[in-house]
């Protein structure tokens, strides 16, 4: 017989008071509309659990709500949780994300670093703080083998596998948020300087290389989903400016070869990605995700990818200031592309996939200051994101906007450090693992 997952009771039994819960709810569109009437509404609870109880004929594709395969008592949990807003409608177009790149929070968990709020209450757990205070999505990493890292990238957080994401994942997920699965198509990080193809892969053609995307996508995706932990957006590769695997997916963003690398062969790669994505989880959004360093970049990028008929959902950039304000002001770059974006493409929706400010020092390597009006303080950090939040409200193509690593933390951890080096742009301050107002000015995005 099927139980509550609440309370423990037969659902037969249970009923009455899922219906007293639900009755005043209004309807909202559309996944969990069991019943097919256009409206998602306690009637569709009804339905749903007659279905699971066997007095009504089953429709799979209506009644499996959580969309794991499975028709059970977790499906039922998913429409109440649906139709009571805990959680937020994959069918929303226009839903507006917010949250953050989380990839290293089990290490720092598992190192025992204590995080505070605000006022300096204990947050014993750091994901339902996060979904309580507002935010609605998390992004995490994930390598093909990171055991071929060096031991410097392992100490920078090149450690997340499959094992490691499936967990965090279904974690994400379990905590009520979107899951956001960034695929380095590499052993350690992907960005603009080095797409270092993964060393089993070595050796492979440009056919084979095609076939291994597509069957790794797949084949990740296939475990994420059997976990619990389906993502609902897809970067299919990450900060691929200038292609990836290389050398064969080695290109310039205007469209010229580069080291023996084509446009042809690296839309042939983020088309067998985004082949896997469409079979294992139809539902996901396909990210793909370039950075700034060259503000010019984003509209011959995206102008090639659409040439090549790369098949995509979503624009995704990386924004540092402190690396690719370009053009002299904090964020004449950043709306100078969002301009051109939302006039080239002006159906296709933007994010954010990677942005953050220092709090007390600069980010190694900075370029550019702007310390005379955004000191690298709390205070700085939070005009900064204030400011950042106003702007990119101001541009209805923007959709989501993650902080990078803003779960960083040392405070407390039972080792030296968790990375051999702090991450001076996180939302937590490491000396005191108090969380900075900079988180709280970024929820203003929704």
């Amino acid at each position: 017989m099927c139980r509550c997952a609440h309370c423990g009771t037969l659902l037969k039994h249970c009923l009455p008071l899922v219906l007293a819960l639900l009755l005043a709810m209004p309807a909202a569109a559309m996944r969990g509309d069991v019943n097919s009437d256009g409206k998602r509404n306690v009637s569709d609870v009804t339905t749903l659990i007659n279905m699971i109880l066997g007095s009504v004929e089953m429709n799979q594709s209506l009644a499996d709500v959580n969309h794991d395969g499975k028709v059970n008592v977790s499906d039922v949990t998913e429409l109440i949780n649906l139709i009571l807003g805990v959680i937020v409608d994959d069918d929303d177009e226009d839903l507006k994300l917010v949250g953050g790149d989380v990839s290293m929070l089990t290490k720092y968990e598992e190192k025992g670093s204590i995080y505070y709020d605000k006022s300096g209450s204990r947050i014993n757990d750091v994901l339902a703080y996060y979904k309580q205070q507002g935010m609605n999505a998390l992004r995490v990493r994930l390598f093909v083998n990171p055991a071929h890292a060096t031991a410097t990238q392992v100490g920078e957080g090149v450690v997340q596998d499959l094992d490691y994401v499936k967990a965090l994942g279904k974690r994400i997920k379990d905590a009520g948020f979107k899951f956001v699965l960034d695929l380095h198509y590499s052993d350690s990080w992907a960005d603009p300087g080095k797409q270092t193809l993964p060393a089993d892969w070595a050796g492979l053609s440009v056919d084979q290389l095609e076939q291994q995307v597509e069957n790794y996508t797949r084949e990740v995706l296939q475990t994420l989903v059997a976990a619990g932990a389906r993502p609902d957006y897809v970067q299919v590769g990450n900060e691929v400016t200038y292609g990836m695997l290389w050398p064969t997916g080695h290109c310039w963003p205007s469209g010229a070869d580069y080291d023996g690398g084509t446009w042809n062969n690296f839309a042939r790669y983020l088309n067998a990605g985004s082949r896997a994505v469409r079979e294992v989880c139809p539902r996901a959004k396909i990210i793909i995700h370039i950075e700034l360093s060259r503000y010019t970049n984003a509209i011959a990028f995206f102008t090639q990818a659409v040439a090549h008929n790369v098949d995509f959902d979503i624009m995704g950039l990386s924004y540092y200031p402190s690396y690719h304000a370009s053009t002299g002001t904090i964020f004449g770059a950043l709306t100078t592309v969002l301009s051109s974006l939302q006039g080239s493409f002006p159906d296709t929706p933007v994010m954010i996939m990677e942005v953050a400010y220092g709090y007390a020092w600069n980010l190694p390597g900075t370029k550019y200051d702007f310390t005379s009006t955004y000191p690298y303080s709390e205070a700085g950090q939070a005009k900064f994101a204030k400011d950042l939040v106003t702007t990119l409200n101001a541009r209805s193509n923007v959709k989501g906007i993650f902080w990078w690593w803003p779960e960083a933390n040392e405070y407390g951890n039972n080792s030296y450090q968790v990375t051999t080096s702090w991450w001076n742009g996180s939302l937590i301050d490491n000396r005191n693992g108090r969380t900075q107002q900079a988180f709280y000015e970024l929820l203003n995005f929704k």
